[in-house]
């Protein structure tokens, strides 16, 4: 059995929710249907005609991707353009394109923790706070008999976190009533006849951006035929997420030691670099993606090296002034994202019980090269 292109990216948005993308961001189902069996899903960086060529040779039915390939609404669709050519060979292929940006930038685990964890930083907190869900609660009856299966069920979707406990919840038996009507099937009682069952309220907390997800779980553990479930809104914060990362090294090193670590475990061809090689570094603000905007934000985290791409000259210069080293790696390093969200994917198919495969791309797309 194969998963339904719906659930694929469901499994998608709960690495990276669409709910924290950064306002005007071009993410989503972007070309094609999701109403089809998947087989194999391809995750790249970005989707270029070898990227294409690719999911046609695995008979991919659905790219993933973290770069757009629509950044604005499309006046006409001529099959004569570099653009068009692309549009029109996926169309022809039946392949999907699905994306992921700065959701999956800030998101816990997306790629600024990936290459966080690249380098090794014992991370701190954020380069700029974005968003920052919303608590919620939720309460639900359910029969004694069943309570541990929900309440599982709840907690496996995300549901129950409160700072670093997970698993919290308040539980209060009582009794509840009802009377099945005409065309009701019952788990509990018979039709016509006032019943009264022996419930626990549980009530717990959920983050707004699995709210979704714990309420499909819960309805689908839950014994009942019509569920009584209840959903307050509080004026509680949970989790925040951010762009970038800051972090500290184990043991300080220099600019240029540090330098050649980000080439080696972000797996770029060159880095350039803005600073003295022989520099202390002990604190490291990291960003994927274009960064020039983020110096600030650098400076003002106490980070002594900024690691980031499509620094421009006089951000570079203004970074020499301000005190703060750099280290470019590309844009292009964010290709960390093509085999850890393959993998993570994978790993929540696997527990979907599907057949689908989730391969990360094997295309190179830097468009720089040293002469």
């Amino acid at each position: 059995m194969f998963a339904k292109g719906q659930t694929v990216i469901q499994l998608v948005e709960r690495l990276a929710p669409k709910h924290i993308a950064m306002e005007g961001d071009k993410i989503g189902l972007q070309l094609g249907s999701l109403r089809k069996e998947i087989r194999t899903v391809l995750v790249t960086l970005d989707v270029t005609e070898e990227v294409v060529e690719e999911a046609i040779r695995l008979q991919a039915e659905l790219i993933v991707a973290h770069h757009a390939i629509i950044f604005r609404p499309l006046a006409h669709l001529q099959t004569d353009t570099p653009a068009g050519k692309l549009y029109e060979k996926l169309i022809k292929h039946d392949i999907a394109v699905y994306i992921a940006h700065t959701n999956l930038d800030v998101a816990d685990g997306g790629i600024n923790d990936m290459m966080a964890e690249a380098l090794e930083l014992k991370v701190t907190g954020h380069l700029e706070d974005v968003h920052t869900d919303k608590l919620k609660k939720m309460v639900v009856f359910v029969p004694e008999s069943h309570q541990n299966e929900v309440r599982d069920a709840m907690f496996s979707a995300g549901a129950g976190w409160i700072g670093h406990y997970s698993h919290c919840s308040f539980n209060i038996p009582g009794t509840g009533t009802f009377l099945p009507r005409e065309g009701a099937e019952p788990f509990i009682g018979t039709k016509g006849k006032l019943e009264q069952a022996s419930e626990v309220r549980i009530e717990t907390v959920v983050p707004e951006s699995v709210e979704k997800q714990v309420i499909q779980a819960m309805l689908k553990a839950h014994p009942y035929e019509e569920v009584a479930y209840d959903i307050y809104t509080m004026d509680l914060n949970g989790r925040t997420f951010g762009l970038g990362r800051v972090g500290r090294l184990e043991a300080p090193v220099t600019l240029d030691a540090f330098a050649q670590k980000v080439k080696q475990a972000l797996d770029v061809p060159f880095v350039r670099v803005v600073g003295e090689p022989d520099r202390e570094i002990k604190k490291v603000a990291v960003l994927g993606g274009s960064g020039s905007r983020y110096v600030k934000q650098a400076l003002f985290a106490g980070a002594d090296v900024l690691v980031t791409g499509d620094i421009d000259y006089h951000t570079a210069q203004d970074a020499i002034a301000a005190g703060i080293a750099i280290v470019d790696p590309g844009h292009n390093a964010e290709k960390i994202m093509k085999k850890r969200v393959a993998e993570w994917l994978q790993a929540r198919l696997d527990e979907q019980k599907v057949s689908t495969r989730a391969v990360a791309s094997q295309v190179d797309t830097e468009t720089f090269k040293l002469m």
